[in-house]
């Protein structure tokens, strides 16, 4: 009987390193299971992709995490790697952003990962093996006086995931965040920055590199924050 492909699960799928990863993941032998709350691109890639399917989810509510996580169960069977990429934040000072942009950058970016990882613990655990890759920013690390709200979620997101890195390491579940540090390479990018070289833009294909490269390194070595940034960015 032949084996099932590995399930790889990519949460939030959008034109930029979200469409990458689900490619790579897939290039690289996974069944990639495509969660979002907008299923066009997901659609689109799940018709282009090979044993790839799109799913309808909305990472902040608890729910609809359950059960869209629990469709992949039963589709394709339990996550060996979770990428967290859904992200959502409303740009503006703490005077510009009202509290329901504060609460909803918070629930997508930090309560999200906290559901979904929950999802794909267990099984991870059972066999003593699997990954959870979360795509973060400049702003886990430091606020600008643009990111009142962006900024605070994805701190605690790095936090939550430093939490889970230090707890589920030693059951083998590698728990790693890929800080972005520049503007991701996308048609909408180009356009807003006109004149602007491609290589100051970090190229969504390198992220999703970076996210394949942790998941196969060796437990004796194992990485939990990388950098990504283009080799032209002033840091």
């Amino acid at each position: 009987m032949a084996e099932h492909p590995p399930v790889c699960v990519v949460a939030g799928i959008g034109p930029g390193n979200g469409e990458a990863l689900a490619r790579r993941f897939s290039a690289d032998g996974y069944a990639v299971a495509m969660l979002s709350r907008r299923a066009d691109l997901a659609a689109k890639l799940a018709a282009e992709l090979p044993r790839a399917k799109a799913y309808a989810c909305d990472v902040a509510d608890a729910a609809s995490a359950a059960s869209a996580f629990e469709a992949v169960r039963a589709g394709m069977g339990e996550v060996d790697v979770l990428v967290f990429n859904a992200g959502s934040g409303v740009w503006g000072s703490i005077e510009d952003v009202a509290p329901e942009d504060f609460e909803h950058a918070w629930r997508v970016n930090t309560l999200g990962l906290f559901l979904s990882s929950r999802q794909v613990i267990p099984a991870m655990k059972r066999v003593g093996r699997g990954a959870i890759v979360v795509i973060g920013a400049t702003a886990s690390r430091r606020g600008v006086a643009g990111t009142a709200a962006f900024a605070p979620a994805k701190m605690a997101q790095r936090g939550l995931a430093e939490s889970m890195a230090r707890h589920l390491w030693p059951a083998g579940i590698h728990v790693a965040l890929i800080i972005v540090d520049g503007q991701v390479r996308s048609s909408a990018a180009l356009s807003r920055f006109p004149g602007r070289g491609e290589d100051t833009f970090i190229a969504p294909s390198g992220v999703a590199a970076i996210a394949a490269n942790l998941v196969k390194q060796d437990r004796t070595a194992w990485s939990f924050e990388v950098e990504a940034r283009p080799y032209l960015e002033k840091w």
